[in-house]
């Protein structure tokens, strides 16, 4: 187990989340070939360890429809806002004229950027190939924001009473989300 799973686990016990028994080596393969991902090694290792319950939390073992529905929110947030509010990075090029062809161009960056993996409401971990140490993500559409440095530093200011310095940026950066997360509202429209 990573030390960041492990204290992860330790602070959702300390917070009194329900946990259910861990996934065997079994579960989390067929899982992650079932829905085409690879989880981040924190996550992985804590999902091993235990599996937390209850309403925002994801079953993995669950329906898989809705486990879909939730892996599918990021990027179906950003296309909302390229269609409906005129998101464009300026990485991306220059915005095609008609919204089909913007969504159609944008289809093709998303397909490259880090897949983000539901952990609990909407906040996400990057998927493997990000390391350890891999910060949390609140996605809602373009409104992208830290909500924790790794797994561990973000339960425990969702879960548990403030006890520590505000959220410092984290040191380990994720293509795309982490550009949104620091560009600032005024900076992500074109």
């Amino acid at each position: 187990m990573t030390a960041i799973a492990g204290r992860a686990l330790e602070l959702l016990r300390r917070a009194d989340i329900p946990l259910g028994p861990g996934l065997s080596a079994q579960q989390l393969q067929t899982t992650e070939h079932r829905f085409g991902i690879t989880f981040g090694p924190d996550h992985a290792a804590l999902l091993r360890q235990a599996t937390p319950r209850g309403p925002g939390w994801v079953d993995w073992l669950g329906n898989p429809e809705e486990v879909r529905q939730r892996l599918a929110l990021p990027l179906e947030g950003v296309l909302f806002d390229v269609r409906e509010n005129a998101f464009w990075p300026d990485r991306w090029g220059p915005r095609p004229a008609s919204k089909p062809a913007a969504l159609q161009k944008a289809r093709e960056h998303l397909a490259r950027v880090p897949v983000l993996l539901p952990v609990y409401g909407h906040r996400f971990l990057p998927a493997a190939p990000a390391g350890t140490g891999s910060p949390v993500f609140s996605v809602h559409q373009t409104d992208v924001i830290y909500y924790g440095v790794d797994l561990a530093d973000y339960i425990a200011r969702e879960f548990l009473p403030p006890t520590g310095p505000p959220l410092t940026s984290p040191t380990a950066r994720i293509d795309f989300w982490s550009d949104l997360a620091e560009a600032g509202p005024t900076t992500r429209f074109w």
